[in-house]
């Protein structure tokens, strides 16, 4: 990836996890349930993401997959550090959690990655 690409995979990264995390923060701690609670428009985003830094060759596969993979993940993250500096005893399975969510990222980011690809690599006919 050329120096000048970075900052879209930022942004991309940046977009997604807002996307994730709002709503996902929004949701009482007595009321969440993953991974039900992170299914909805923010992993929709994590997967297009992926799907448009792939399909227009901003980032190699495995740099879509891995950067958007890790933003669900990094988005239940901050609510842990955040509740638990309210509460200590609250998440005492925050692993768990964090593993719930990345599975569901990278289901999604590995998903949007592969459609990118595949549309990024279909031959373009030109009219003459």
């Amino acid at each position: 990836m050329g120096k000048s690409r970075w900052h879209w995979v930022l942004f991309a990264a940046i977009v997604s996890f807002l996307a994730v995390g709002i709503p996902f923060w929004q949701i009482p701690y007595s009321k969440v349930n993953l991974p039900d609670a992170m299914l909805g428009f923010g992993l929709i985003v994590v997967a297009v993401s992926a799907l448009l830094l792939r399909a227009s060759g901003v980032a190699r596969a495995w740099r879509a997959i891995w950067t958007m993979g890790v933003v669900p993940a990094a988005a239940d993250m901050a609510r842990v550090i955040v509740e638990c500096m309210r509460d200590p005893t609250s998440h005492n399975l925050w692993p768990f959690e964090i593993a719930i969510a990345l599975g569901l990222g990278f289901i999604c980011s590995t998903a949007g990655a592969l459609v990118g690809s595949a549309i990024r690599f279909v031959p373009v006919r030109r009219a003459r």
